[in-house]
């Protein structure tokens, strides 16, 4: 079985630990490869490397930045095929969805190679004479990257891509889960120039690896993609960085009397069960208007009850595996708990034998105050709720610790423009499904969804830099603000 290595310093080197864990293909739990269980001295040698490598990185210039991230654009875009199919067989999803992962990180390393010759600061009038004000942005420094394993290719990109444009340097852990991914995107970069000690990997556990990322004195900011648990630990135990955390929704689709069904049903079936319902976007509520709830559910059922299951790279399949046991054991207690606390249309059922597939799982009847319509599932579960009104609807769709994604369905255009007023999210969708970002767009939550950063579009160079302003008094005597003589 094949060793592989972290990437510290420009050299693939084994762990000091010396020990190793194996990454599974979970549609048929095959190991993929052995990797590198990391411990802090791992760690502390990818911050050194980073460290030395901070100045002339800082130094290049940001035009010459963009260069090399142009390259690892068109690297990715030749290795689409093959990377694509690598995200179906370590994550699982079904393979237009891995080679969409795919697209996201060439889309995003192409979007911020751009901004290489924009990192726009701003210029302003002076309440002086003779004094000139201005902006402009400045890399943070040693930046730590955790991502998660749902889009193993994608969310490592939305965050190398402005880092690195920035002029930061990177000490990276990807999930346990997908290291085998990240390890492919990091030989990419590698092979389009990025100079040693940029980019560092180390892989291995949260518990180590990533404790020792969050702690360690001279890493200057985090970005975090995962569980709320987790972004919790790292707001508490940061210190004086600056931190980025994507935590997850319960997202809602609004379905309003006058929808279009055919069209609902599509984004609804996308949206819940697209990538087996493992994405922070992903429909989990569906809050329907009570005078087509029943008709609406005969359509539902239909289309849910005609999904096949199974290998990602077969072109037969429309949902793939969740991502391990644990997943499967996690989405199965939700659905006793939802036994009592809904009614069970379909699916509920874990699949026998090799691989860890769970059939689409549909509950009704649910209360707005039910566990499984209120806690982040993570898999193909959906649960309707049936309301009265529009308003009725915000209340149930607000009445949630996330504030992720939204969707509302209507062919009402006041009822579009209250529902993208009202509703609590960082995200709305009018008329689609809940899922569909897209890279030059902020993309972030509110309430427990996060600490209020954003990733992508123009807001992702926010995140990994910061504003440094700028007097420049050409008067030739002491001019003091404010109106002070």
């Amino acid at each position: 079985m094949k060793l592989y290595k972290n990437y510290i310093n420009g050299k693939w080197i084994e762990s000091n630990s010396k020990k190793t864990f194996l990454s599974l293909d979970p549609s048929n739990e095959r190991p993929l490869g052995k990797f590198q269980q990391s411990n802090e001295k791992d760690v502390d040698l990818a911050v050194e490397s980073a460290k030395n490598a901070f100045k002339e990185w800082s130094e290049t210039p940001a035009p010459k930045r963009g260069e090399i991230l142009f390259e690892i654009s068109r690297l990715l875009k030749k290795n689409k095929q093959r990377l694509g199919r690598l995200v179906t067989t370590e994550m699982g999803k079904v393979l237009k969805e891995g080679l969409g992962d795919v697209q996201e990180a060439i889309d995003i390393f192409e979007y911020m190679a751009g901004e290489g010759r924009r990192l726009f600061g701003n210029t302003t009038p002076s309440e002086l004479k003779n004094k000139f004000c201005m902006t402009v942005r400045k890399p943070l420094g040693i930046v730590s990257l955790i991502t998660p394993w749902n889009f193993p290719i994608a969310i490592p990109a939305w965050k190398l891509a402005p880092a690195l444009v920035c002029g930061n340097t990177i000490v990276f852990k990807p999930s346990s889960d997908t290291p085998l991914c990240a390890i492919e995107l990091v030989k990419i970069l590698e092979n389009a120039g990025i100079p040693k000690g940029v980019v560092n990997l180390v892989t291995g556990t949260g518990d180590i690896v990533g404790r020792r990322m969050v702690t360690h004195p001279e890493i200057r900011a985090i970005s975090f993609t995962g569980n709320k648990g987790t972004g919790e630990f790292i707001a508490k135990n940061a210190g004086i960085k600056k931190v980025g955390l994507e935590l997850g929704g319960k997202n809602p689709i609004v379905v309003m009397d006058d929808a279009n069904l055919d069209l609902v049903i599509d984004g609804i079936v996308w949206g819940a069960f697209g990538t087996t319902g493992q994405r922070c976007t992903a429909a989990s509520r569906v809050i329907v208007h009570k005078k087509i709830k029943k008709k609406f559910e005969n359509e539902l059922l239909k289309r849910v009850r005609k999904l096949r299951l199974g290998n990602g790279l077969k072109k037969s399949t429309d949902v793939g595996p969740l991502i391990n046991k644990a997943a499967i054991e996690k989405v199965h207690k939700y659905t006793e708990i939802g036994k009592k606390e809904g009614k069970l249309l379909c699916g509920g059922e874990i699949i026998k034998g090799k691989g860890f597939f769970y059939k689409p799982t549909i509950f009704t009847d649910v209360s707005p105050k039910a566990k499984i319509a209120r806690e982040e599932i993570f898999g193909p579960s959906l649960s309707i709720i049936s309301v009265n009104n529009l308003n009725e609807a915000i209340d149930v769709a607000n009445d949630i610790e996330y504030g992720l994604s939204s969707s509302i369905y209507t062919e009402n255009i006041a009822n579009a423009f209250k529902f993208i007023e009202k509703v609590e999210a960082g995200i709305t969708y009018v008329n689609s499904s809940t899922i569909g970002a897209e890279v030059h767009l902020p993309f972030g939550g509110v309430k427990g969804t996060g600490n209020g950063t954003r990733e992508a579009g123009i807001e992702g160079i926010h995140e990994f830099s910061e504003t440094k302003t700028i007097y420049i008094d050409y008067s030739g005597k002491l001019q003091k603000a404010q109106g002070i003589d």
